[in-house]
């Protein structure tokens, strides 16, 4: 027998996570000095449009964890921030309550309790429930509730529930305008943190390995229902709290905040700006409504056609969203743990 001399392997020196050049704190950061300015150089009347825009942006990112991280398509997210819109309607309606120390909570707990009882129904039985049995369920809880609201003569039918009184804090009311524009911007930042946070946590891998691939982490013996309940539940609370806000700043709400239609324009602007980077929500709000603002005041008779077309053209081209053209999908998907030693 001969004696055989070791080999030595070297491996190539592996650079961490933490020395690559990131994108999107960049992007995060530029639309945050962006938002941040933009009421110095806007007019009062586009201010308000801007507030209204960084609230929706608050609902699309509420899609953007349940269907970008858990892969949970629900088409019934408006329910959630339509019902937490009549709630805090009714409240101030009949209560003569405005305090934003309640009116906000409230709407946030209607908003979650509303996805606990839809996702226990739809994500806890027995069986594991399918994509399609979810995206269905939604969507016809979405169109039971917006008949409900249009027949039920409590909530004001047709016509919703109007002139509701702006919100207050003591004896300040918060009106319409700059105020109003960076409070909303300061709880969409503090919530954006807070599912930053969520998503990079160990919840947050579990949250992406039920994207890629649910057989797997449950054989890995994670509790799949109940993941996906558990953020279908946090989703409905953002919802609720962005439809709470939103009836405020609009001054009334109406049957279509819970139908079909609101819960198919949220989807879309997940799709457009880029699933699963909760930054693409934000792009894709911000510029399907600064578009449809410009192409309504533009071309008046055909702009919903100029926009179905512009929108179809980038889910051909971009699957990933706009965002996918100065992100990588590497970077798109995301890293957990520690960056390995050099």
């Amino acid at each position: 027998m001969t004696e055989t001399t070791p080999i030595e392997l070297r491996l190539p020196v592996r650079v961490g996570r933490s020395r690559r050049w990131q994108v999107l704190p960049v992007m995060e950061a530029a639309v945050l000095v962006i938002a941040a300015l933009l009421p110095l150089v806007l007019q009062d009347y586009l201010t308000i449009y801007a507030t209204r825009v960084l609230i929706l942006c608050l609902f699309a990112l509420s899609f953007d964890l349940v269907w970008g991280y858990a892969g949970i398509m629900s088409f019934g997210q408006a329910v959630f921030f339509g019902s937490a819109g009549y709630g805090v309607a009714l409240i101030t309606r009949d209560l003569g309550v405005t305090s934003m120390l309640i009116v906000l909570p409230a709407g946030l707990l209607i908003g979650l309790t509303f996805a606990l009882l839809l996702g226990g129904f739809l994500l806890l039985g027995r069986h594991q429930s399918s994509v399609i049995f979810v995206s269905l369920g939604t969507l016809t809880g979405s169109y039971a509730f917006d008949r409900l609201a249009r027949g039920w003569y409590y909530l004001g039918g047709q016509n919703g529930i109007p002139s509701i009184p702006p919100m207050s804090l003591g004896s300040y009311d918060l009106d319409e305008g700059p105020v109003f524009y960076y409070f909303a911007l300061g709880i969409l930042v503090l919530v954006y943190l807070l599912c930053r946070f969520l998503v990079g946590s160990q919840f947050g891998l579990a949250l992406a390995g039920l994207r890629e691939n649910e057989q797997r982490i449950a054989f890995f013996g994670y509790r799949v229902q109940r993941l996906k309940a558990i953020i279908f539940s946090v989703a409905g609370a953002i919802a609720g709290l962005a439809g709470s806000l939103y009836a405020f700043h609009e001054g009334f709400v109406w049957p279509n905040m819970l139908g079909v239609v609101m819960s198919t324009q949220v989807v879309l602007y997940v799709l457009f700006g880029g699933a699963g980077t909760l930054i693409g929500a934000v792009i894709g709000t911000v510029v399907i409504e600064a578009v449809s603002f410009w192409l309504s005041n533009s071309y008046q008779d055909i702009w919903p056609i100029i926009l179905g077309v512009l929108l179809l053209l980038v889910i051909l081209f971009r699957p990933a969203g706009l965002i996918s053209l100065i992100v990588s999908e590497r970077e798109r998907v995301g890293g957990f743990g520690r960056p390995p030693k050099a």
